[in-house]
């Protein structure tokens, strides 16, 4: 239970339980959460038990009503240790919801610590670690629709699994201030103009 003691950004909610971002401040802002949301640096955060909340409403959006999915999540954060929770009919295996976010979690941990944040090094962009590869380019590069195969071609440093750890921190971290200059790859015409899912890409195990 230790890693879902977590408190989490939207953003970093969203990719660990798999609810839309636009969903997760949906949520928040109904008060969904209640009592599982604070604030951290001025910005909301969602603290632990609050992550299986999240997705418990989103997958249960079809099968109860908005009223039905607060008193299920709201037993849910009363009772902590609760292995079910049940609301007209409906039974949820909370262990179940516990696995996939323990899974998330990890699949973020392994992203950052893929990535390297130094001013001294593009000033400050987060690269991978030993490089100055920007890890938001490569993740705008797949989103983009360029292969892993083109990626890998023009940056040999990279692997497989480092260009999907780009795309998943991309997701949970994005870029932040002013966009920087383009790089070189953004001067060439994109193999493909279809956009590619961040939710589609394999999670890190």
């Amino acid at each position: 239970m230790a890693r879902m003691q977590e408190a989490l950004s939207p953003n970093e909610a969203a990719l660990v339980t798999g609810v839309p971002l636009k969903q997760v401040h949906r949520f928040v802002d109904a008060g969904l959460l209640e009592g599982a949301i604070t604030r951290r640096a001025g910005a909301r955060v969602i603290l632990g038990r609050g992550l299986v909340g999240l997705k418990l409403a989103y997958e249960t959006a079809d099968v109860l009503t908005p009223e039905g999915r607060r008193r299920l999540v709201r037993r849910l954060l009363e009772r902590p240790r609760a292995k079910t929770v049940e609301e007209s009919a409906v039974m949820i295996d909370v262990r179940k919801i516990e696995s996939a976010i323990r899974l998330g979690l990890d699949a973020l941990d392994k992203a950052r610590k893929a990535v390297a944040i130094d001013q001294d090094v593009l000033d400050g962009a987060p690269c991978f670690k030993g490089t100055r590869i920007p890890v938001h380019d490569i993740a705008a590069m797949v989103v983009n629709g360029h292969r892993k195969a083109v990626i890998q071609k023009a940056y040999p440093q990279l692997t497989a699994e480092q260009i999907e750890l780009a795309v998943l921190y991309a997701e949970a971290y994005p870029r932040r201030g002013r966009p920087r200059r383009k790089p070189i790859w953004r001067k060439e015409r994109p193999l493909s103009s279809e956009r590619l899912s961040l939710r589609n890409l394999p999670r890190a195990s």
